[in-house]
């Protein structure tokens, strides 16, 4: 195992797997990544299952079952990725035991075409924890206006949830208030909150994607130098605003009654500027009680050539704010990019989402 990914480990990062497929199920390389080189979780999106169809014949025989009962290409939808889902969760089981449910979690969305619908995100959520029947999944929920209040009736139903698609520090803000809320709600109904989980997961690179293109349209050399900054400012604020949240009446209530802090993860870790080092959405995240989940070609270059330095969010809260403001004074307003990000998010998920479905239906045509 790589001596980087155990320092990273040891410093309290918790790395995920962010890919799930049914062949990497059935080959034992998810087993193998567990053993070989500290993942303690896995994450899916519409974006990772409709590549996973996409490839090979993994799904061909549920596929045949599947035409011949004639179900809906939704139902069908939901048997094939509850199914891998539910058995990466069997295969992350002995972590999670091991973690004391902390980690060993593997996370399923919502059908992303619910994202601005606060009830039929609620109901799907449900009825997805209900078929997948595993303690150690996340239902994840995109932290659109619309998701803020399914995630809080979504944990006071006793669920876990991967809270999805955040940017905006604002928005953060009111995913750990309704996480709050949500187990508030928990202990009235009669659930016991230490068996609840959740993580934020606050999208990283793709800030860097949208702020950077504007700077490079600006092209001074004071906007060029601006580079690669805002994302890890806004992921290091963002830590800023839990360590804030944490340091409340409230949090210190629910603690005692057994909660789990909710913890900030580091989503969208690949580096998508090749002029960036590759492993710099890692090791510039280091801090405790986090997850980075990385796609494996960044999880091999971190164990590869990744270089530990330690804690590298705090110290850093001041300098990251200066980032914003020297943006801000080149005319680039962080409200605007952060809600262009998350329009665009979800934008991009449904279209994921409607081409799984289309796969899907292909399949189950050809198979009628």
């Amino acid at each position: 195992m790589s001596d980087v990914l155990k320092e990273i480990t040891a410093a309290g990062v918790s790395i995920w797997l962010d890919d799930i497929s049914r062949n990497r199920l059935q080959t034992g390389n998810l087993a193998e990544l567990i053993k070989d080189l500290e993942v303690r979780g896995v994450t899916s999106n519409p974006t990772i299952f409709a590549a996973a169809l996409a490839k090979g014949d993994a799904y061909t025989a549920q596929i045949k079952d599947l035409a011949v009962r004639k179900v809906s290409v939704e139902e069908a939808s939901r048997m094939i990725t509850t199914y891998d889902i539910r058995w990466a969760a069997d295969v992350l089981r002995p972590v999670y035991d091991a973690s004391d449910g902390v980690d060993g979690r593997v996370s399923l969305e919502v059908d992303p075409r619910l994202a601005r619908k606060t009830e039929p995100t609620i109901a799907e959520a449900k009825q997805l924890w209900w078929l997948v029947d595993r303690p150690n999944m996340y239902i994840k929920i995109p932290a659109t206006a619309e998701g803020v209040p399914a995630i809080t009736a979504t944990l006071a139903e006793g669920i876990s949830v991967n809270v999805t698609l955040i940017f905006s520090l604002a928005r953060y803000g009111e995913v750990i208030d309704a996480y709050m809320a949500g187990l508030e709600q928990a202990v009235a109904n009669g659930h016991d909150i230490s068996t609840i989980a959740s993580v934020a997961s606050f999208f990283v690179s793709r800030v860097d994607t949208e702020v950077d293109k504007r700077l490079t349209a600006i092209g001074t050399p004071e906007a060029l130098a601006l580079k690669g900054k805002a994302a890890i400012a806004n992921a290091r604020l963002a830590y800023e605003l839990y360590e804030q949240k944490l340091d409340t009446d409230q949090w210190r209530a629910l603690a005692a009654k057994g909660a789990k802090v909710q913890r900030p993860l580091w989503a969208s870790t690949s580096t998508k500027d090749p002029s960036f080092p590759d492993t710099m959405y890692v090791v510039d995240l280091i801090v405790a009680d986090t997850v980075n989940t990385m796609p494996e070609p960044t999880l091999h270059a971190t164990a590869d050539h990744g270089v530990f330095a330690g804690d590298t969010v705090h110290g850093t809260y001041d300098a990251s704010r200066k980032v914003f403001a020297d943006l801000e004074g080149l005319g680039i307003g962080y409200d605007d990019v952060v809600q262009v990000l998350e329009d665009e998010g979800v934008s991009k998920f449904e279209v994921s989402w409607n081409e799984l479905l289309q796969t899907i239906q292909n399949e189950l045509n050809l198979n009628s």
